[in-house]
């Protein structure tokens, strides 16, 4: 079963951490550029400056070695994340992309959704709190979530899915540490693009890896 686990994980990261890295480079990746000449003063200059010639100036500059660093980087997450879910859907009796599917989703909503609910992804420039708040905050959020899409999910007492609901909550309750004074560079335009494009990002990587991970899972038994 652990070699079962571990090549679908590994099959299941490595695409998934593939489509990752082209959905960051066409929705996240451009925006991060544009927050950059914000904070470096050039914005005017970038606005001029055709898209085709930004590409060819940044595989000049490094960008092709930045690009392989974020695919490895993304990969290795797939991976890692594939070991965690295809251990749960083993767990579980098996499954197949369906299921792996919903995997997927619970991963999405632990891991992404329900911290950017109180911490959005955050441009270049922007103002936060510290980060051993931020953090904290953050692992409390996955965490809490994460035992409450269980509780409501398998537990069967209605007083522990009661509790599965109060944990969803108790984080947002308390509420995330608040950004000192101040504000960003960018405009608010382009932060709240950044954090709709950083989400979709996540959700098309957990959702894809939850159903590469169902699907080799199921399709190395049959072999």
């Amino acid at each position: 079963m652990l070699r079962r686990i571990v090549l679908a994980a590994a099959a299941a990261g490595v695409l998934a951490g593939l489509l990752l890295t082209l959905v960051q480079h066409w929705q996240v990746i451009p925006l991060i550029r544009e927050a950059e000449t914000y904070e470096a003063g050039t914005a005017a200059a970038a606005a001029k400056a055709g898209a085709a010639v930004r590409f060819v100036a940044e595989a000049a500059g490094g960008g092709w070695a930045r690009a392989a660093l974020a695919l490895l980087m993304n990969v290795a997450v797939g991976i890692g994340g594939g070991l965690v879910l295809s251990a749960l859907i083993a767990l579980r009796g098996g499954a197949g992309w369906r299921e792996g599917l919903i995997w997927g989703g619970a991963a999405f909503a632990a891991l992404s959704l329900a911290p950017a609910l109180g911490l959005p992804p955050e441009l270049p420039g922007a103002v936060a709190a510290g980060l051993p708040a931020r953090q904290l905050w953050w692992l409390a959020a996955a965490a809490s979530t994460a035992v409450g899409l269980a509780l409501l999910a398998f537990a069967r007492p209605r007083l522990v899915k009661a509790a599965g609901a109060l944990a969803l909550a108790v984080p947002h309750a308390i509420g995330a540490p608040a950004p000192g004074g101040g504000a960003g560079l960018a405009p608010p335009e382009l932060v709240a693009r950044f954090a709709v494009a950083s989400l979709f990002a996540a959700a098309v990587f957990w959702v894809a890896l939850g159903a590469l991970c169902g699907h080799f899972w199921r399709r190395l038994g049959r072999s």
